[in-house]
């Protein structure tokens, strides 16, 4: 196989010539260029992607950190984040952290060992020190790290409020909702608040309930919704994201509970899996293409050492109503 030696020894310069042209780096006249190129389509040379690599201080790969990549609306985001890197030459290190305490510590050091360009972070650690006085690229989605950071994430305020009024609008006077682990620093627990407000607001009742941190499978969803049912019977709604209404729904629907005669449902995330049942899920859309496009573009800015002025850019969320309300 031919090295950069052979190239240079071929086209009649010096190896250092050869690899200012392969990495179109410094003046080189368009004569020898040609001479250059010409070699390596000759002896059929492909370039030491990682030699380059070192050579730019680039290796043109971009983490992106999730709890888990199975979750509809993670591997969603992942999807449309990694067809835009590619669009602009980068290749994705798609990394979960499911089942495991503050996972994300050894993804940020890669990034701190420059194994990585920059990282988009979804996961949900405990322990935020890890960030401290780490400067490479990093944006966040949907969490808090800190003031540095910044934060691509959707309105979930808008969230919050568009769910009550639409239960509310449909008769409902009790329902549960469920929220992720408030130990994690998100501001997606504003929906639940914001939801509480406006559903007391107008005299109705709301049952909180929590779900265990990093837990996103199907069987604990089929579990937290068997409980659901078990302790609160005289509810007629359910705010949940989409995973849990999903596993709710399925529960309604093998212990003969009319959705939405007797209960009704709204989701909030709006995947694929609300649309995939023999009933559509009434949900809270996020615009997820547009959330990973942004956080992308945003990640490349850091790595070209450009500033992202706007520390918290915000998307709006719509209602999809579906056969649930």
């Amino acid at each position: 196989m031919a090295s950069i030696k052979g190239v240079a020894k071929y086209a009649g310069v010096a190896p250092s010539t050869v690899s200012l042209v392969l990495n179109n780096a410094g003046y080189v006249s368009q004569r020898t260029r040609e001479k250059v190129e010409s070699a390596v389509r000759e002896l059929n040379y492909t370039p030491n992607e990682l030699a380059r690599n070192l050579y730019r201080n680039r290796t043109n790969m971009v983490g992106i950190i999730v709890p888990d990549t199975a979750h509809p609306f993670f591997s969603t985001f992942i999807r449309y984040a990694e067809i835009y890197l590619y669009r602009f030459g980068y290749k994705t290190m798609v990394c979960s952290t499911i089942h495991r305490e503050n996972g994300e510590a050894e993804y940020i050091d890669m990034l701190k060992r420059q194994m990585m360009d920059g990282v988009i972070m979804g996961a949900h650690s405990l322990d935020l020190d890890i960030y401290v006085h780490v400067e490479r690229p990093i944006v966040a989605l949907d969490r808090f790290i800190n003031e540095q950071i910044p934060i691509v994430r959707s309105d979930h305020v808008q969230e919050g409020r568009l769910a009550a009024e639409c239960l509310l609008q449909k008769g409902c006077r009790k329902v549960v909702q469920v929220s992720g682990a408030r130990i994690v620093s998100t501001p997606s627990h504003n929906r639940h608040d914001v939801f509480r407000r406006y559903f007391e607001a107008d005299g109705g009742t709301v049952y909180d309930l929590e779900m265990d941190w990093n837990h996103f499978d199907l069987d604990y969803s089929m579990k937290f919704a068997e409980h659901i049912f078990k302790t609160y019977s005289d509810i007629d709604g359910i705010f949940a994201a989409d995973m849990q209404v999903a596993a709710c729904l399925r529960y309604a629907r093998e212990h003969q509970i009319q959705v939405p005669e007797q209960m009704k449902m709204v989701a909030c995330d709006g995947t694929y899996l609300t649309l995939l049942n023999e009933r559509p899920i009434t949900a809270i859309v996020q615009p997820i293409e547009a959330l990973a496009q942004e956080a992308a573009r945003q990640v490349l800015e850091l790595i070209e050492g450009k500033s992202i002025l706007n520390k918290e850019c915000v998307f709006g969320v719509t209602l999809r109503e579906g056969a649930t309300t």
